[in-house]
């Protein structure tokens, strides 16, 4: 059967803002890739899943969906993040719709995978976000350049949601560098819808990003929302 929708997970990253490799890094007993692995695995509109992870990371990653009974393709990701997406892109097959996520972002919900997709099917292409809270500045050399109006800033977040013949036009045509996908397809002048996100989707990048999600999987974990004893992630 055609998968009309995959998932694709991107955690093929260096981590050198951290130190050290944070999608291995445990909260609750579950690796952080294994808590997106397992909402990607429990979203209904998801038929098929693949993992993207560096090289040395691809027996190990095969290893933790096998431990978690979840059935999922993972590949080894390149050098660039879009390098890493394009592999996720070939190994989506014919699927017609591929929502793109960052591994980093444990706790991304089904219901956030849900709506990107729905919100995707107007224009082809759309992305989580939240509006900027705070003031931002544009700075040149230690001055500030200019104050652009926060009611038209928004943080984007993943998941991103494409149809995956315009995703792949995209990396086809625009060259250079991207910090994610919505930037290449942006370029190519098609609408990119936005979604609202979630205060709780938050990306691990730092020390403090860290602390912070172990606390928040705990509470999830006492909640029910989500989580699992230790799933044997080494491998």
């Amino acid at each position: 059967m055609t998968a009309t929708v995959a998932g694709v997970i991107v955690a093929a990253g260096n981590s050198s803002r951290l130190g050290s490799d944070k999608i291995w890094v445990e909260l609750d007993g579950e690796p952080v890739l294994g808590w997106s692995v397992r909402q990607f695995h429990d979203a209904d509109v998801v038929d098929r899943l693949v993992v993207v992870v560096a090289a040395a990371a691809v027996a190990r990653a095969r290893h933790l969906a096998r431990a978690m009974g979840i059935e999922a393709v993972v590949v080894q990701g390149g050098e660039r993040r879009r390098d890493s997406v394009l592999a996720g892109l070939d190994a989506a097959g014919d699927a017609e719709w591929v929502v793109i996520h960052d591994g980093a972002r444990p706790f991304v919900s089904c219901e956030l995978i849900e709506s990107g997709l729905a919100a995707a099917r107007e224009t082809g292409a759309a992305i989580a976000a939240l509006p900027v809270v705070d003031t931002i500045k544009a700075v040149e050399n230690g001055r500030v350049a200019g104050s652009p109006p926060r009611s038209a800033l928004w943080a984007a977040q993943t998941p991103q949601v494409f149809r995956r013949s315009l995703l792949l036009e995209a990396h086809s045509r625009i060259k250079g560098d991207a910090t994610d996908d919505a930037t290449l397809v942006e370029t190519l002048g098609v609408e990119v819808r936005v979604f609202p996100g979630a205060h709780g989707n938050i990306k691990i990048t730092i020390a403090e990003d860290l602390e912070l999600a172990e606390l928040m999987a705990t509470t999830r974990v006492r909640r029910g929302l989500g989580g699992r004893a230790s799933v044997g992630g080494r491998g």
